[in-house]
């Protein structure tokens, strides 16, 4: 059954508005040091995954926190943003974090040493999403100009654009399959890129107003999207339809976010509620009324069964999901 598995209150001094959920495969080459000693590794002691949790405020920090015996405890705290944290995502090998900020920088962190790797400075515009690429070598930014930026990981410099011809980007994701871009703007719009031919490929009209937060199903086949128009939309990515419109929360959906295993969706809204969908029959299966204040981000852990939602209150949530 679903349950509230652990509530981090004033995990943040200032509001949380973003999250992510990343596995960091610990390498054999990690338990050893050159001289053939155990050494300490920074994150956990044996050699099982690790699962991080990554929050954003609006108190400028980034936090790493790693679930133990159903419990946060803070990993790292990493500084460096002078104005709110946005943004944050994990790349798919566990080992890096993204971080956008109003400041209009990026930052990209090790996560198991706490270290900044890499800074990126895209002023004077904010920069208001990130996502990795399916094979993490690049990031992919959206901002207030209407472009999607690709920059390398390696290089920390921008190698590609795409125009949304000049629409506030507030939402981008990447295709599992490494094939498609969408971008959610602020007018209802979303476009899909084709990342080969850097060309737009489709534009999807349904919402009418701003899109919060999108995703892509775990196989491409499928676009969730959250707008501030109170419904979630899922769009065919290849025939470009909406197969379904979902209503039940009571204002703003401000995050989407689809179970590993392509089951289920949640849902994180400004009526404090985070809800989680069935995908067979598009219906909502459970409300958690936990927060005190909007929910602005949802995601799911890489086993889907737990969700973390974080708030204006604040506060993490986690949740436990029937397996």
């Amino acid at each position: 059954m679903y349950s509230l598995l652990h509530k981090k209150e004033n995990a943040h001094d200032e509001s949380i508005w973003s999250c992510a959920w990343g596995r960091l495969q610990k390498d054999k080459k990690d338990s050893k040091d050159p001289d053939g000693d155990n050494s300490r590794d920074s994150v956990s002691s044996d050699d099982a995954p690790v699962d991080y949790m990554i929050t954003g405020g609006l108190d400028d920090l980034v936090k790493v926190w790693e679930l133990k015996d159903n419990k946060l405890e803070l990993k790292h705290q990493l500084e460096g943003h002078s104005l709110g944290v946005v943004s944050v995502a994990v790349s798919n090998n566990g080992r890096l974090c993204a971080s956008s900020s109003l400041d209009s920088s990026m930052r990209i962190w090790d996560l198991k040493s706490g270290e900044k790797t890499s800074s990126i400075e895209v002023g004077p515009v904010d920069l208001w999403t990130v996502a990795f690429s399916p094979d993490d070598k690049y990031i992919i930014s959206g901002s207030h100009s209407g472009k999607i930026t690709m920059y390398s990981v390696e290089t920390a410099k921008a190698d590609q654009t795409l125009d949304t011809r000049g629409k506030f980007t507030l939402s981008i994701a990447y295709s599992p399959d490494g094939k498609y871009v969408a971008s959610g703007a602020v007018d209802g719009i979303i476009n899909i890129f084709d990342v080969a031919s850097n060309k737009l490929w489709h534009t999807l009209e349904g919402h009418a107003m701003p899109i919060r937060s999108l995703c892509f199903s775990p196989d491409s086949q499928f676009l969730l999207t959250a707008s501030d128009d109170g419904h979630l939309k899922l769009y065919d990515v290849h025939q470009a339809n909406v197969v379904g419109t979902l209503s039940g929360h009571a204002s703003w959906v401000l995050s989407v976010a689809f179970s590993p295993d392509g089951t289920h969706f949640v849902s994180g809204s400004s009526d404090k509620t985070v809800k989680v969908w069935e995908v067979s029959t598009k219906q909502c299966i459970h409300t958690f009324k936990e927060h005190g204040d909007q929910v602005w981000g949802v995601k799911y852990n890489p086993d889907s069964n737990k969700i973390v939602s974080v708030s204006e209150d604040r506060t993490i949530n986690v949740y436990s999901c029937p397996s």
